[in-house]
């Protein structure tokens, strides 16, 4: 009997992953929706009697959409499938009713495991079939679809570097859809969307090379959100200038790593990194940008913009690859994935 299944996902890029890992020998059709508003509707025609969930989605998240699975008793069996995985997530979705959690990015051993394990498919593991399927229907990647891929890229590395934060602060890390822009170095601060152009900045940069690839990842923290973030780590010093910079320090640490090693993880490369330097303290976010990010004429900014909204703590992590490396890192994710199926 053929089994109804659907993959929401805002990435076509994570859409087509999700659909090259699920086994040949499992009779289904597949369906996709790109938001969870589309999944209702899906949901409500039958065409999902088993669903894989992202949590980060324009128009209806991933909660919301459980919560409306939820409040109308919708006959779907829930897996989660995100990049997201802070324990606050986990606990929330499966209160809600999700049978679990699968961490991105997705293959074919995770998702066959987690079938047998509640009963959903216990045949054969195989994917090879439609996993060259999937590859023979996309000889040819557009503009749109490299991006797509480079947002999935980074929202994997996003909320892991988010899942390390959380465990550090014992605090949920509100997680955003990354802002992908190519554009001219001058043209920068008009790219970065979620910070105050009247407020004062501070910023901790550390630099990352390999096999062909380098870049700068930023950490830029509004001057109003340092003091919180020193009470927050419960940091004592009489010295208040040392406690602030400690506080950039370690937390900037603690995210510009973790994304990394995602990142890392993904190409299947071993950065190497610069030591991390205050790049600057109580400036505006012009002068920041134009004093120190001008070695690139081009770049590929990816913006995250993460949030504690309990504590009012809101600060970025900038990501800059020059354009030069943008087709190396495609190359090495397409076929880190073929590899890894």
């Amino acid at each position: 009997m053929t089994t109804p299944v659907l993959i929401c996902d805002d990435s076509s890029f994570a859409r087509k992953q999700m659909a090259r890992s699920i086994p040949d020998s499992w009779d289904v059709e597949i369906s996709y929706a790109e938001n969870g508003q589309q999944a209702i509707e899906l949901i409500k025609q039958g065409k999902a009697d088993v669903m894989f969930l992202d949590l980060n989605m324009p128009v209806m998240d991933g909660y919301q959409t459980m919560q409306v699975i939820r409040e109308n008793d919708l006959p779907c069996l829930v897996i989660v499938v995100s990049g997201d995985v802070q324990p606050q997530a986990r606990q929330r979705m499966l209160e809600m009713g999700a049978l679990d959690f699968i961490r991105k990015p997705i293959d074919n051993s995770k998702l066959v495991s987690l079938l047998r394990q509640y009963g959903i498919y216990s045949g054969e593991g195989s994917a090879i079939k439609r996993q060259t399927e999937t590859l023979k229907a996309q000889p040819v990647v557009s503009t749109e679809e490299q991006f797509d891929a480079y947002r999935e890229l980074v929202n994997v590395a996003m909320g892991r570097a988010g899942e390390s934060l959380a465990k550090q602060l014992n605090e949920f890390i509100e997680l955003p859809i990354p802002n992908v822009n190519v554009i001219e170095t001058n043209e920068l601060q008009m790219a970065i969307n979620d910070i105050n152009v009247d407020d004062r900045v501070s910023a901790v940069s550390k630099g990352f090379v390999s096999a062909g690839i380098s870049g700068e990842a930023l950490v830029i923290f509004s001057d109003a959100n340092v003091d919180s973030m020193v009470r927050l780590l419960n940091y004592q010093s009489a010295n208040t200038e040392e406690l602030q910079i400690e506080a950039l320090m370690d937390i900037s640490n603690i995210l510009i790593g973790a994304c990394l090693n995602a990142l890392s993880d993904q190409l299947n490369v071993n950065f190497s990194h610069t030591s991390p330097i205050i790049l600057g303290r109580h400036c505006d976010l012009e002068a920041l940008i134009s004093n120190n990010i001008s070695r690139w004429r081009k770049v590929m900014a990816i913006e995250i913009a993460y949030a504690i909204k309990d504590r009012d703590i809101h600060f970025d992590l900038l990501l800059l690859i020059p354009d030069y490396a943008m087709e190396r890192v495609y190359t090495r994710l397409t076929d880190v994935m073929e590899l890894s199926e």
